[in-house]
C-alpha cells in the first residue's frame, strides 16, 4: 500500500506554500509598523474601502484590481496626513468607511449581470488555487515593499516611537504615514484574489501582537513577526490539508489559539512571579 504524501509534495499545495510565505513576509513587517502606531482599524477601514473600489471595476467590466488599487490609494493619500492622534479621534469615521466600502463592494457584485462571484473567497480569498500571475505580482510587491522598508528603516522607527521628535528632527512624517497606508491598501489589493481580506488584516496583526508579548527590540519583533506569520500559514495549511477545513479560516484560527495562549501563557508567568 503506498504512502500518503506530505501535504508539501501535493503539487497543488507547493503554489499555495509559496504564496502563503510571500504573503507572510509582506504582512510580517508591514503588520510590525501597523500595530506598533496602532493603525489595524485604520488600516481596516482601507482594507475595506478597497472592496467598494473591486465591485464597482467588476460591475463595470475592468480589472477588479484596478479598482482597489484606485480606491486603497485614494483613502490613504486622505488618510496618510492625519496625525496618529487625528486618525484616532475620526474612528467613527473610519467605522463608517469599514462598513460602506464592504456595502458597495457587495451592491456593485450583486448588481452585475451574470452569475456573481462568491463572496466568500473576496473575503478568504483562494490560496488552494493561486495563479502563477498572481505569485509574480506579489513576489515583485514582495521585493518593493521591503526594500522601501529597508531604505526608511531608521525613519519609520522614528516615526514609529515618537512622531513628534521625529517631526523636529526633519523626518517628513506625512509623506512617511501616507507611504505606510499606500503599502498597506498596495497589499490588501496584491493579496486579496490570494488569501482574502480577513485573512490579510489577521496576517497584518496577530503575529506582530505575539511578537511583542514575547521579545524586545524592534528588529527582533520584525524577525520574529515574518517568521511566525509563516509558521502560521504553514500550520494552517497542514491542518486544512489534513482535516479538509477551508485554508482561510484553519489559517487565521491557528493564529488566535497562539495569541490567545501567549497571553494566557504571560498571565500566568505574571501571576506566579507575584507569589
Amino acid at each position: 500500500m503506498a504512502e500518503t504524501p506530505a501535504f508539501w509534495q501535493e503539487p497543488f499545495l507547493q503554489q499555495a506554500l509559496v504564496a502563503g510565505i510571500l504573503a507572510s513576509a509582506l504582512c510580517g513587517a508591514l503588520g510590525t509598523f501597523v500595530v506598533l502606531r496602532r493603525l489595524a482599524f485604520l488600516s481596516g477601514g482601507l482594507s475595506h474601502a478597497a472592496f467598494a473600489g473591486l465591485g464597482a471595476c467588476h460591475f463595470l467590466g475592468l480589472p477588479p484590481q484596478l479598482g482597489g488599487v484606485l480606491t486603497a490609494g485614494l483613502a490613504a493619500l486622505v488618510l496618510g496626513p492625519m496625525s496618529r492622534e487625528q486618525a484616532r479621534a475620526q474612528d467613527a469615521l473610519i467605522g463608517v468607511l469599514w462598513a460602506v466600502g464592504m456595502a458597495l463592494g457587495v451592491v456593485f457584485i450583486h448588481l452585475t449581470p451574470g452569475y456573481p462571484p462568491d463572496i466568500a473567497s473576496y473575503l478568504f480569498g483562494n490560496i488552494l488555487l493561486v495563479a502563477p500571475a498572481d505569485l509574480l505580482l506579489l513576489a515583485v510587491f514582495d521585493l518593493v515593499t521591503l526594500g522601501l522598508l529597508a531604505l526608511f528603516f531608521k525613519e519609520f522607527v522614528a516615526l514609529t516611537f515618537d512622531e513628534t521628535f521625529a517631526l523636529v528632527q526633519g523626518v517628513p512624517v506625512r509623506r512617511l504615514s501616507t507611504l505606510l497606508l499606500l503599502l498597506v491598501g498596495g497589499a490588501v489589493v496584491v493579496l486579496l484574489p490570494v488569501v482574502g481580506l480577513l485573512l490579510v488584516l489577521a496576517l497584518l496583526t496577530i503575529p506582530p501582537l505575539i511578537s511583542l508579548q514575547l521579545l524586545r527590540g524592534l528588529r527582533a519583533v520584525l524577525a520574529a513577526s515574518v517568521a511566525l506569520s509563516v509558521a502560521i500559514t504553514v500550520g494552517g495549511l497542514a491542518i486544512s490539508y489534513r482535516w479538509n477545513a477551508p485554508s482561510g479560516p484553519a489559517i487565521i484560527l491557528l493564529g488566535a489559539a497562539l495569541l490567545a495562549l501567549t497571553y494566557g501563557g504571560k498571565a500566568v508567568v505574571r501571576r506566579f512571579s507575584r507569589h
